[in-house]
């Protein structure tokens, strides 16, 4: 159980790269000083003055390490077979979460460590909301990555399975025939069996 948490919890990070690279962006005092007299100020003093975005940079970083994690462990062999019976594009639930959550979040004046905290704590419990509900998948990140979610009802081995979450980088069809991993209960990342 607290596997397939941690792997929830590693695609929330993953989702959140817009925000942080905007976080570093909007928050990064690095001083600049274009006259014959100036002097480097020191990288301790440019990380105390940079510490949200030290922060979001690390986040970051580890965001990068879990997508290579993720994609490590999609890899390999897919044996289980499926056959697409309906199908129902959701890619627009990665924008959903996108406009819902990170674009409202970079409003925060994160000069101000009250606004930081909040901030913090609002992740935290966005994260919790995220890994309880099962909607890891609604990544944006890997819609720019270019993942595309699936609904589908489809036959397996055992029987027919309905709106299951399918996440895929290519393009998948009606009566398509997919190889798929299981990521949670309901949801598989595909690829199409050419």
């Amino acid at each position: 159980m607290l596997k397939k948490s941690w792997d929830k919890i590693e695609l929330y990070v993953i989702s959140l790269w817009l925000l942080f690279i905007l976080i570093i962006i909007v928050t990064i005092d690095i001083p600049i000083c274009l006259k014959n007299s100036c002097s480097f100020i020191g990288f301790k003093k440019l990380i105390t003055s940079n510490i949200i975005p030290v922060f979001a940079f690390i986040l970051l970083l580890l965001g990068i390490l879990f997508f290579f994690n993720f994609k490590y462990k999609l890899a390999g062999s897919q044996q289980n077979h499926i056959t697409v019976k309906k199908i129902e594009n959701r890619n627009y639930e990665h924008l959903t979460f996108l406009s819902t959550y990170i674009i409202p979040l970079i409003a925060f004046d994160l000069t101000k460590i009250r606004y930081a905290i909040v901030l913090f704590l609002l992740l935290v419990a966005i994260g919790i909301m995220y890994v309880k509900t099962n909607m890891f998948y609604t990544n944006p990140t890997l819609a720019l990555l270019g993942y595309k979610i699936f609904k589908v009802n489809a036959t397996f081995r055992t029987g027919n399975e309905e709106e299951i979450i399918i996440i895929s980088r290519e393009d998948v069809s009606l009566g398509d025939t997919l190889s798929y991993k299981t990521i949670h209960e309901n949801i598989y990342y595909v690829r199409v069996r050419r």
